[in-house]
């Protein structure tokens, strides 16, 4: 999973092109997004519902890959089949990985926004 970068920037320019003003208020939105949706794996995994997990991964990861993330995007990937195959003891360990990439994202995500 190493190979994957954590942006794609061909992905991230042709977003600026199509949504040019709108990029910050994009990047800005799947950030807050992302955040949500990481406190909602930890609920799921708190409250052992598997079939959640996997439903709020599955929908993290599309909202990776669109915007252009592919290492976070795998592991979610990752997240949403341990969710759909009741492996909810690797959770914690995918959890974590998902955090620490999230922050590399986010963190590359705010240096493309207008200050």
């Amino acid at each position: 999973m190493n190979d994957k970068p954590h942006l794609d920037e061909e992905a991230l320019a042709e977003l600026q092109d199509v949504m040019e003003d709108e990029f910050d208020v994009l990047i800005q939105t799947y950030l807050a997004d992302s955040r949500d949706r990481i406190r909602s794996l930890r609920e799921a995994l708190e409250a052992n519902d598997s079939d959640a997990f996997a439903k709020t991964a599955h929908s993290f990861k599309g909202s990776c890959i669109n915007i252009g993330a592919p290492r976070l995007g795998e592991l979610s990937l990752n997240a949403e089949k341990a969710g759909k195959d009741a492996r909810l003891e690797e959770a914690p360990a995918l959890l974590d990985a998902i955090d620490a990439e999230f922050h590399q994202v986010a963190e590359r995500l705010e240096g493309l926004l207008v200050r």
